[in-house]
């Protein structure tokens, strides 16, 4: 067992090490970017209120997102009902993301003065570092509860079909709540 281990990170490194002798500067050229944490495509992303993938963890167990659910409406037969609610609902999530994500970029930005200007301190490091982390926690915290509202709008058979148009299969969370699909309107 521990030759197979000593074998194992032995074969690590050694891919390790050819990765790096592949791309030895696989940062070269990122320190042009305006915002050198964020690239081009993610400060957009912050800006506009796109997932950017913080709410994975919902999407992919079967809590389906409004944006989404906007873009498959036909093929899920949402009702007008739902459709309205879906739209309120990410319209909401927009107005929520949107904020945090300037607040994100504005919160990176003055991590990046500090070290650009050489004023940082393991004090100071600390501080924006935790003030940004929370403002990620915060964003992904809102995306995902977005997704979670969704599974009082969608009937089971919707998530379901959610799941498969989007390629999941048919993986439907346990204690899915009765939605809209009880109420007639």
């Amino acid at each position: 067992m521990t030759r197979a281990i000593v074998l194992f990170t032995a074969a690590l490194l050694l891919a390790a090490g050819t990765s790096f002798a592949q791309n030895p500067q696989p940062y070269a050229g990122m320190q042009a970017r305006p915002l050198k944490a964020l690239s081009g495509d993610e400060l957009t992303d912050l800006r506009e209120g796109r997932g950017m993938g913080l709410a994975l963890a919902g999407e992919l167990n079967g809590y389906p997102g409004p944006k989404h659910v906007l873009e498959l409406a036909k093929e899920l037969n949402l009702t007008e009902a739902q459709r309205a609610r879906t739209q309120q609902l990410f319209d909401d999530m927009k107005a929520e993301a949107v904020p945090l994500g300037q607040q994100l970029i504005a919160a990176e930005a003055g991590l990046e003065r500090q070290f650009s200007g050489r004023t940082i301190t393991p004090v100071s490091l600390t501080a924006a570092t935790t003030a940004i982390g929370a403002t990620w926690g915060t964003l992904r915290a809102t995306h995902l509860k977005y997704h979670l509202a969704m599974m009082d709008v969608l009937t089971p058979d919707q998530v379901r079909r959610y799941g498969e148009l989007r390629g999941y299969g048919t993986v439907a969370p346990a204690g899915h709540s009765s939605g809209m699909h009880n109420h007639k309107k």
